[in-house]
């Protein structure tokens, strides 16, 4: 079955469970065979578009979560949009001859695949918006997409006023970059469900399964119409599945009040001149401290409510997050909590961003950006958030169809590590690509 299909479009619709396809006929129509994905952990938005793009697990490719903490800086950032040193299947595969192309993944400036788009709005230096941009391969293509569709639509893509324009936009861009084109693979991402997977759970997300259909098939519907139609096979993939969350817990609130996480005159964290520091990313926290301040810091979270684990160095080798970019500990939430990165509890003693819309000034992701408070700013009321993700035991989606696919079993829940070499063996370039798969393709007998 290598080389079944000339053609191969991905389509990431991010949190969209095996339990939603009877509500979205589109997307079932379109497929062959279907079933649930195993999440790499932590099943978080950066660990798994690089796992599904690279075959690779976050213990191998250091993706251990959506912000990155620099040891040498003591500096935790959210959101990075540079490449950085990561080799995903567009890059690999545009390097082995085929005509690529992804649309809003992460870490997309500096991709070498031949089509790229990712949001990068201009800002100041207070990461104030000045005007709306795209990093794009090639460089005039966001010039040609907003004059045929407008500006790519940021606050409907993230914050309160999240909705289905920013989906839209996107697989509008995906029609014209594919009768523009001639890619061999494309890959989409589709974010719709996750705004209101963080709203209000899975059966949130389930509400708007059949809006985020109707759009994917409005693409289908293009790509069916498109001359490569034939030689085409689809796969559609989601990066995790929501837990309804009714708990919050406050990792770095518990070091702050036992003297081992510093604030300076602004209120914001002083990461230097503390001894221990939580990054949290929805159901997963990764701490980092001084070696003699460890154990220490250890016994204040353990002593935490809704703490389901607390990996030391045995447990991220047995969760595939070994890696130097992981903390020295790794909090795991119950199944119904989620970490926020607050360290005060007077609203007074909390810095300025904490009510802004502000990705890249927060240590740590916050869910709390969907909402409004009563004065119109971002709302630092937890309670709020309905859904969350992190954790590995809800499943996420796996489905192929299209002409060129070829029949395969999916009897038994497929690995996410090998999404990128089923996508690079449908092609004929499994062998090609320089990159080392940790799972088989899906394809191999």
């Amino acid at each position: 079955m290598t080389g079944a299909a000339d053609r191969v479009v991905v389509l990431d619709v991010v949190g969209f469970q095996p339990s939603f396809l009877p509500d979205a006929p589109h997307i079932a129509d379109a497929l062959d065979a279907s079933g649930p994905l195993e999440p790499a952990f932590p099943a978080l938005t950066v660990p798994m578009q690089t796992t599904l793009a690279s075959g690779q697990g976050p213990g191998t490719h250091g993706d251990v979560a959506s912000g990155e903490f620099d040891r040498e800086r003591d500096e935790a950032v959210f959101w990075e949009r540079d490449r950085g040193d990561r080799t995903r299947l567009w890059e690999a595969a545009s390097d082995a001859g085929l005509t690529t192309g992804v649309l809003n993944f992460q870490h997309l400036i500096g991709s070498t695949a031949d089509v790229v788009v990712t949001p990068s709005p201009i800002e100041d230096e207070e990461n104030n918006f000045l005007e709306m941009d795209c990093w794009t391969n090639p460089d005039d293509l966001y010039d040609d997409l907003s004059d045929e569709l407008g500006d790519f639509p940021l606050f409907n893509y993230w914050g309160p006023a999240a909705n289905e324009q920013g989906t839209e936009w996107i697989l509008d861009a995906a029609s014209i970059v594919t009768e523009r084109f001639d890619l061999d693979m494309l890959w989409v991402y589709v974010p719709h469900l996750d705004y209101a997977g963080l709203e209000d759970g899975p059966n949130g997300a389930r509400v708007d399964v059949p809006e985020v259909d109707d759009m994917v098939g409005a693409f289908l519907d293009d790509l069916r119409e498109d001359d490569r139609w034939e030689e085409t096979a689809l796969a559609v993939v989601s990066e995790y599945g929501f837990h309804d969350v009714d708990e919050v817990t406050f990792p770095n609130r518990a070091l702050r009040e036992a003297g081992l996480l510093e604030t300076d005159a602004d209120g914001d964290v002083d990461i230097p001149a503390s001894a221990a520091f939580a990054m949290v990313d929805h159901q997963v926290a990764h701490v980092y401290a001084d070696a003699d301040e460890l154990e220490a810091a250890r016994d204040v979270l353990e002593s935490l409510p809704d703490i389901d684990d607390v990996l030391d160095d045995e447990g991220k080798r047995e969760r595939d997050i070994d890696h130097p970019n992981a903390g020295d500990l790794v909090l795991v939430a119950d199944p119904d909590a989620w970490f926020q990165y607050y360290w005060w509890r007077d609203p007074a003693d909390a810095p300025p961003y904490a009510t802004e819309m502000d990705i890249h000034a927060k240590p740590g992701f916050d869910p709390c950006e969907l909402f409004l408070d009563e004065n119109g700013d971002v709302s630092t009321d937890a309670s709020k958030v309905g859904g969350s993700h992190g954790r590995t035991d809800v499943p996420a989606f796996f489905g192929l169809g299209g002409p060129a696919a070829p029949e395969i079993d999916l009897d038994d829940a497929v690995d996410a590590r090998s999404v990128a070499p089923t996508v690079a063996e449908l092609l004929g370039v499994h062998e090609a690509v320089d990159i080392a798969f940790e799972a088989p393709s899906l394809l191999e007998d």
